[in-house]
């Protein structure tokens, strides 16, 4: 990316504050019924008042076409090439529960699913499990499963239904198929090896699927069986004091995006589960940071439940307690998204997702809504999402000029 070639040489620090807020997901497609995209239907007055104020314009996480995963979406928006620096589920999810992940062990994200008895997947998060029984689960199988072929095997409680999963030992690899079938009535996929080198850890991960699957027959719950996705190892990638010299700080109540942010060197701040724990974990440590990411999921997790109505309402709530962004004071703020998760398709999408710069610094253009349809008119065009993350240094006078 050309950005890393002359980054180094007009870079500065100075006081000055960033926050880059992402509704995760907030993207949509327009209802068949009404014509309209969530954020369309929604009555947003904070957020589209301070798109009326600000540079406005469309983001693409990734390429043109292409649909992002969260781990891609949010290493973007962090201003690193998601094609170039590709950070596995398995790795996130196991850093954003603060587990023991060293730079040999193999990291995957687990889902606990119902499956039948023929192994058709019938639904892939088993309900939603909640966390706490989660935990009984993750505790069977700590107690069963300790070890396979002399690796060492730990699993760990994430939420509702996610889990994460370490191997530890040698001669492994990544490189292993998963199997999830990314679909409900399709059967659990093979794990095969992709490379010579992965066999090892391809035959262990079928042992351990099969052992957990005996061992949920007899479970009174909706799991029955277990995703192994995200089959990763750590990556080594300049962090944010490094490369912008910011001291950055992660605000998000979902592990994995605690995951990404320590990946790319930023704080961790504690923070409750609901959005207005968060806002005032933002106002607790204000003064302690220059750069500030604060994660909003709900809009993803109704987008990908398909529930357009509850979308729309928490859009609704969140406008309001989003007005602290004005009451401290930010040089630059970004409010975006990593995808878009239309609840129509009921998972995320390849569409350009809106986005607002607000600075002293930024041209505001003709927008007055923050919906994906007016934001497509401003002045900033489409840009790829890792170009957001060097608005928000310039506009905070952050970048030096290049060249004589």
């Amino acid at each position: 990316m050309d950005y890393e070639k002359i980054l180094p040489g007009i870079i500065k620090k100075n006081d000055k504050k960033i926050l880059l807020a992402v509704l995760d997901g907030v993207g949509g497609i327009p209802h068949k019924e009404t014509g309209k995209t969530e954020l369309e239907a929604a009555n947003t007055p904070f957020l589209d008042g301070l798109a009326a104020e600000s540079s406005c314009g469309t983001a693409i996480p990734v390429l043109n076409g292409i649909t992002p995963g969260s781990g891609p979406g949010h290493i973007a928006l962090f201003g690193y090439d998601p094609v170039e620096t590709q950070i596995g589920r398995g790795v996130l999810e196991c850093l954003g529960i603060d587990a023991p992940l060293e730079k040999e062990d193999i990291a995957i994200r687990g889902n606990f699913a119902t499956v039948d008895g023929r192994r058709i997947v019938t639904d892939r998060r088993a309900g939603r499990i909640p966390t706490e029984e989660n935990r009984k689960i993750v505790a069977l199988i700590s107690e069963n499963i300790r070890e396979i072929s002399g690796v060492k095997i730990e699993i760990r409680t994430v939420k509702e239904h996610r889990c994460a999963i370490m191997l530890k030992g040698s001669g492994l690899s990544p490189c292993v198929s998963e199997n999830d079938p990314q679909k409900e009535g399709a059967p659990l996929k093979s794990i095969t090896p992709l490379d010579k080198q992965s066999e090892k850890t391809a035959k262990i991960l079928a042992e351990f699927e099969d052992r957990v699957i005996e061992l949920l027959k007899k479970h009174d719950s909706k799991a029955k069986g277990i995703l192994l996705r995200g089959i990763s190892r750590l990556p080594q990638i300049p962090g944010f004091a490094e490369k912008y010299k910011l001291n950055a700080v992660c605000i998000a109540s979902y592990p994995m995006y605690r995951g990404v942010s320590k990946v790319a060197g930023m704080d961790i701040a504690p923070c409750g589960e609901t959005v207005d724990e968060e806002i005032e974990t933002l106002r607790e440590i204000y003064g302690r940071y220059d750069f500030f990411f604060l994660h909003v999921k709900k809009t993803d997790s109704y987008g990908e439940d398909g529930n357009f109505g509850a979308k729309v309402k928490f859009l609704e709530e969140l406008d309001n307690k989003l007005r602290v962004m004005k009451n401290l004071k930010f040089e630059s703020i970004a409010v975006t998204a990593d995808h878009s998760t239309p609840a129509v398709l009921k998972s995320h999408s390849w569409h350009p997702v809106p986005l607002i710069i607000n600075s002293p610094n930024a041209i505001p253009d003709d927008v007055k809504k923050f919906t994906e349809r007016e934001c497509a008119k401003g002045i900033l065009g489409r840009i790829y999402s890792k170009e957001i993350m060097y608005l928000l240094l310039a506009c905070a006078l952050k970048l030096d000029k290049f060249g004589a």
